[in-house]
């Protein structure tokens, strides 16, 4: 912020900091600017972004100045605000974000809505067993059990630290002995033929990896490629899914897959393909985009 006033007769309002930010971001071609300025000012000042209204005219000291120009400087190296302040809102409830977790979208709150679509079914025998692959911030599997407590669920990732995430995320929304959490690749800790789980679902890396170097910054170079990259179509780990969630599923449960917009006809040959499944049935996101595929286990 460049000192405009050397006399200090005009101090730096919550209203001017938030005026100068939201231009300063726009020249360097930051998407969101004004949100972007009013979560970081919030963050820098402890308080909500709604006080921020109610303090328009309140002058900031030099502690807080100097607190809020860090987090500046953070978000013109592209670092993503949910990375900066360390939480990230989904289905209206916060949840610790890290480097090592994928920050939650809207977009995936189309996964938990086909889950509860799932579970208010009469063929659901309760408590339903639902089982979250890649759970990453527990974001998913944690919105699931608020929504439906009668439930029991399972949830797993590959590293221990992403684990404590969830765990965390789901102890803070006052979930945490509703969900098991375990280490583990997708489904190999569960033994084939089981047939134990009503709904498995999972937000699988699913970009392809010629794309990832033509994502925004903030995705590239800030969010961990392992829970983006899903191989040189884009379909391995879904496609690694699909063969085998079935031998895990009960006769008549559902597998949820969070796709790419443009991977419809793919799911549909590979669902196809495995001989499993009834037809695939999508659900869009708010983008009017196919992003979840319910593939439901045959009977029989």
């Amino acid at each position: 912020m460049p000192n405009d006033d050397p006399a200090g007769r005009t101090p730096w309002t919550v209203l001017k900091t938030l005026q100068w930010t939201t231009d300063y971001f726009k020249r360097h071609n930051l998407q969101s600017p004004r949100i972007d300025a009013e979560i970081l000012l919030a963050h820098s000042l402890r308080c909500e972004r709604i006080d921020l209204y109610l303090r328009y005219d309140q002058p900031l000291n030099e502690d807080e100045l100097t607190r809020f120009k860090r987090l500046i400087k953070r978000r013109l190296k592209r670092e993503p605000v949910a990375y900066i302040v360390g939480v990230k809102e989904f289905w209206s409830r916060r949840f610790e974000v890290a480097p090592s977790v994928l920050i939650p979208r809207p977009d995936t709150e189309c996964l938990v809505e086909a889950g509860l679509r799932h579970l208010s079914r009469e063929t659901v025998d309760l408590p339903g067993r639902i089982l979250e692959l890649g759970t990453g911030s527990g974001a998913v599997i944690t919105a699931l059990a608020c929504e439906r407590p009668d439930c029991r669920y399972w949830a797993s990732d590959r590293s221990w630290p992403v684990i404590a995430t969830a765990r965390k995320n789901a102890r803070s929304n006052g979930v945490d002995h509703l969900i098991r959490f375990f280490l583990g690749r997708w489904l190999d800790p569960i033994a084939p033929g089981s047939s134990f789980f009503d709904m498995i679902l999972s937000n699988p890396p699913y970009i392809s990896s010629p794309a990832i170097e033509r994502l925004d910054p903030e995705i590239r170079l800030h969010e961990p490629v392992t829970a983006l990259d899903g191989g040189p179509d884009g379909l391995r780990e879904i496609g690694a899914i699909i063969v085998e969630a079935h031998h895990r599923l009960k006769p008549g449960g559902v597998l949820l897959l969070e796709i790419g917009f443009d991977q419809r006809a793919a799911v549909e040959l590979l669902a196809s393909a495995s001989g499993a499944y009834e037809a695939p049935q999508f659900h869009k996101d708010f983008g009017g985009h196919d992003r979840v595929v319910g593939l439901r286990k045959k009977v029989g």
